[in-house]
């Protein structure tokens, strides 16, 4: 009997290998674990159950990785490159924000975009329900997508699973409007990033005036022009002030407080802005 039990859960093992090498949904592995599940009979030795249970949450907890189709697609190498970075900068970050929710879906494109300033890897965090995270490799990058990816996927990938972990998407975003509110929760990943990937770009460092930028941000109307103040170019020629500033700011709490990145993610922006000193 107990061999059967053996033998059954072997079975598992490699239907669960299958189902992630065929991407199959969560809902589907669920399913078919518990048709394994059922054919194994009650037993004196908990063990077995025991091994059940952590195979099937393991399992569900997996995030889905997906390739855009089209002319440009990556090889199968890359693919398995690119799918276990991805997944290995996901367990560190879990390990670090238990909030990150489970069954996560990444959609991976290979684009033609000039991403040299953050190291050929750009991405967002489109819906927090579903957890859908976009990201663009460009295959224009120095020496192509492959170095791209080993420069500037997993700060990506840290950058947009902290927004996962505290609802900042642009579809079904849980913090209100206003440009506030943008510049704390983009200093937070920035130096969430920076602090546990080493991984420092240019374009988000802050200068000796970020402490004006931060005034001028909390004075804004909530209609401030998300393109001009986060992501984009002001009129005035200043680039990604929400960025800069928001990891000014941060620091700045971080500092004030003596509470590291982590517990500083607990809070709301109102709360890390008072810390910060405004």
């Amino acid at each position: 009997m107990k061999l059967k039990k053996i033998c059954l859960f072997l079975a598992m093992i490699m239907l669960g290998t299958q189902i992630i090498l065929s991407q199959e949904s969560s809902e589907v592995v669920v399913g078919k674990m518990a048709t394994f599940e059922s054919e194994i009979p009650d037993s004196s030795d908990p063990d077995i159950k025991k091994k059940v249970e952590r195979f099937k949450r393991s399992e569900t907890a997996k995030l889905n990785v997906v390739f855009q189709g089209g002319s440009a697609k990556f090889t199968e190498s890359q693919e398995e490159f690119i799918r276990k970075v991805i997944t290995d900068s996901e367990k560190e970050v879990r390990n670090l924000l238990p909030k990150l929710p489970d069954g996560i879906r990444v959609i991976v494109e290979n684009v033609d975009w000039d991403l040299e300033i953050i190291d050929g890897v750009a991405g967002r965090t489109e819906t927090n329900s579903p957890p859908l995270v976009m990201v663009q490799i460009s295959r224009k990058y120095k020496n192509g997508r492959i170095d791209a990816v080993r420069s500037g996927l997993r700060a990506t990938i840290f950058h947009e699973f902290h927004h996962l972990s505290r609802g900042w998407a642009i579809q079904d975003n849980k913090f209100g409007p206003g440009i506030p509110n943008a510049m704390v929760n983009e200093g937070l990943a920035v130096a969430f990033s920076e602090i546990h990937t080493g991984i420092v770009n240019k374009v988000n460092s802050y200068t000796d005036e970020a402490d004006g930028w931060v005034k001028e941000i909390l004075a804004l109307p909530l209609d401030a022009s998300y393109s001009y103040w986060v992501m984009g170019k002001h009129p005035d020629g200043r680039t990604y002030i929400g960025y800069r500033t928001g990891n000014y700011l941060v620091r700045k709490a971080m500092t004030n407080s003596g509470k590291d990145i982590i517990e500083l993610s607990e809070l709301g922006p109102g709360e890390i802005i008072k810390l910060a000193g405004y």
